[in-house]
């Protein structure tokens, strides 16, 4: 009963994660976006969690002798797949950042709406 609960509990945050991750992302400011990528990251692994329902236990290893691994045990690939989208999602983060830093040292704005005419930029900046 705890458990279910707790389950859709998960499940409902990582909507509403995802919901302000977007709604960030659609906004018409650089900061807002680069938030909104940082949060739609969050919400991914927490989904993973979620989906891949995490059970606290022994490690993934077999005895000897054995077939497979006594029960409960922790599953490694969730916790393999949530490493690498932190890794990747720090990469897309730090290259959004960067990409705000050059596009205001150019526009000299952070808004997506005066990002509209590219000729009077001065590519020198």
């Amino acid at each position: 009963m705890v458990r279910g609960f707790m389950e859709v509990k998960l499940a409902l945050i990582v909507g509403i994660l995802y919901a302000a991750g977007i709604y960030l992302m659609l906004n018409r400011s650089f900061v807002r976006l680069i938030i909104g990528i940082v949060v739609l990251g969050h919400a991914t692994n927490l989904f993973l969690f979620v989906i891949s329902r995490l059970t606290r236990g022994e490690p993934a290893m077999v005895a000897e002798g054995a077939q497979q691994p006594d029960a409960p045990f922790a599953d490694p690939v969730p916790q393999a797949l949530i490493l690498t989208a932190i890794v990747i999602g720090f990469g897309i983060q730090a290259f959004a950042i960067i990409l705000l830093k050059r596009v205001y040292q150019t526009a000299r704005t952070s808004d997506l709406d005066d990002l509209d005419d590219t000729d009077k930029l001065d590519p020198k900046a």
